[in-house]
């Protein structure tokens, strides 16, 4: 029945009571450590936070792949070194299963061909074990919003590392004969460390050419991370220059 303002009694008990959007569902997490202690500590670490929720651990790679598929997680948080293999290996294989997956690796050791080989298995980040808590929540959160996460320091020693014996990207390599040139000067500022709008800058593209170019770029090398590219790059121009040094 109308008010005297002409207002609808039901509208306003309608407005009165709208309906509250639906929070987020939570981010759902799966642990893989072969010590009891470090995975009660990540347990109840992200447990404890908002909008985060355990699903499920496990203490070595056998259970991880047994376990975390049916599980649904979104991200897996694993431990690098395993008694019965390494985490590298389960973030690759469970990718396999589950695409969507992000894998945030955990080590205690700072080693760069472990790096090396978690950006090229599909992980979304790679922390150290001394991180604190509050940025390994941060790092959850990161990866499962689709983003990557990998140390800044360990990374950026790797790529100097990687770049130290190498020219351009060898064109010769099959795994890069596939692009185009404009693809591989794009490549190879990915490897310098160069954001798409600082590419842009160099070639005289929009940030939106580039990152398209870089789309098709990451399909045709079939990788999903510019990281996973410039790593690759920088492999075949280092086996490039080893050749050539023979």
């Amino acid at each position: 029945m109308p008010t005297d303002q002409g207002v609808d009694v039901d509208d306003v008990n309608t407005a009165g009571t709208a309906a509250v959007p639906d929070p987020a569902p939570a981010i759902r997490v799966f642990l893989l450590d072969d010590h009891e202690v470090v995975r009660r500590g990540l347990r109840d670490l992200l447990g404890g936070e908002p909008g985060i929720e355990v699903v499920g651990e496990a203490a070595d790679g056998e259970q991880a792949l047994a376990r975390g598929p049916a599980l649904r997680p979104d991200v897996a948080v694993l431990d690098v070194r395993l008694p019965d293999g390494d985490g590298i290996t389960v973030c690759r294989e469970l990718r396999s299963l589950m695409p969507g997956l992000a894998c945030l690796m955990l080590t205690s050791f700072d080693d760069e061909d472990a790096l090396l080989d978690a950006i090229m298995a599909g992980a979304a980040g790679y922390v150290l074990k001394q991180i604190k808590g509050s940025d390994l929540v941060t790092a959850v959160r990161t990866v499962a919003s689709g983003q990557s996460l990998l140390d800044p320091a360990t990374t950026a020693r790797l790529m100097r590392s990687l770049r130290a014996d190498e020219g351009e990207p060898a064109s010769g390599d099959a795994r890069l004969s596939v692009l185009n040139e404009r693809e591989r000067a794009i490549l190879a500022l990915i490897g310098e460390g160069l954001t798409n709008r600082q590419i842009g800058g160099k070639l005289y593209l929009s940030e939106k050419t580039v990152k398209n170019h870089i789309s098709r770029m990451l399909a045709k090398l079939g990788v999903e991370r510019r990281v996973q590219a410039a790593v690759l790059a920088a492999q075949v121009s280092r086996a490039a220059a080893e050749q050539r040094g023979l």
